[in-house]
């Protein structure tokens, strides 16, 4: 597989995590872990098949220690930070912490071998974390400053960012792990979701076939098939671009709330939207000018 096609499977993505709020929001009360476990348990069986169905079958999930430990941290660890960071700390302040995974990733990627840093890289991802915090500071209303009472909430959501950005950005030193083995991370992740669940959390089921539809949709996309798009990126597309272009998450998502009634367009949006296509153009300059 060529970088250019592996990139643009990793915008593919980026793109399916921009459904990600709108399918949760669908998907009724569903406390947290329970829907983690449940739609990390989808999008892992339908992996699983088709692993089962290609060449070396299921013993490629057959893998070392250190790639389960790689792959549960990046998926499990991420999400049960996440969780935590939104039980400790305000959403909007979460979520711009959390959101500086994409930089990171920008920035990480240039301690991996034969890879180089520029500043068009650098710049398209500053240009993206300025439209994500009006993104976030418009949505959800960022408060005076930062309150050192939340701060276990502001060290686990940076805590996000660091695992999914050391995650995403070291898949690259395991070239040698096929993709099929994210089916794998996804039942582990699974697993230890619904061991949360049951520790921490009461059962709530779907409602209605618009929720369980919800739950579908978010076990076969963005938290099923983007995993596996995003592997493939990481691991032999251009990772500088994908780091910028990962801030279009954010939009996408909101301007599907708005799309189907879950939150209003505004000016904010707008402006937000232009500098994170602006950023993501030029991260991706080098990609369109082959």
């Amino acid at each position: 597989m060529s970088s250019r096609s592996a990139t643009l499977l990793g915008f593919g993505a980026i793109g399916l995590w921009g459904l990600l709020a709108l399918f949760t929001a669908a998907s009724g009360q569903i406390p947290p872990f329970q829907l983690t476990a449940m739609t990390f348990a989808l999008g892992g069986s339908v992996g699983l098949a088709v692993v089962a169905a290609r060449p070396g079958g299921l013993r490629l999930l057959a893998q070392p220690p250190i790639v389960w430990l790689h792959g549960l941290a990046g998926l499990f660890g991420y999400h049960a930070l996440y969780f935590t960071a939104l039980r400790y700390a305000p959403a909007a302040e979460a979520n711009l912490l959390n959101y500086l995974w994409p930089l990171l990733i920008v920035v990480f990627s240039a301690l991996l071998p034969g890879q180089r840093l520029k500043a068009h890289h650098i710049l398209g991802a500053l240009l993206g974390l300025t439209g994500t915090v009006l993104l976030i500071a418009g949505r959800g209303g960022l408060g005076s400053g930062f309150d050192p009472a939340h701060l276990p909430g502001y060290a686990a959501a940076v805590g996000c960012a660091l695992f999914w950005s050391v995650y995403s950005v070291t898949a690259r030193l395991l070239p040698g792990v096929p993709t099929e083995a994210v089916a794998g991370f996804c039942l582990g992740t699974a697993l230890l979701a619904f061991l949360c669940h049951l520790a921490l959390e009461t059962t709530v089921w779907p409602v209605g076939a618009v929720e369980w539809a919800a739950v579908a949709a978010l076990g076969l996309g963005p938290v099923g098939a983007a995993f596996y798009l995003w592997d493939n990126g990481m691991k032999r597309g251009d990772i500088q671009i994908l780091g910028a272009a990962s801030y279009a998450a954010p939009v996408l998502s909101t301007l599907a709330l708005v799309a189907f009634g879950f939150a209003q367009p505004s000016v904010v949006l707008a402006i937000s939207v232009a500098l994170i296509v602006a950023g993501s153009v030029i991260a991706a300059r080098d990609l369109l000018r082959r």
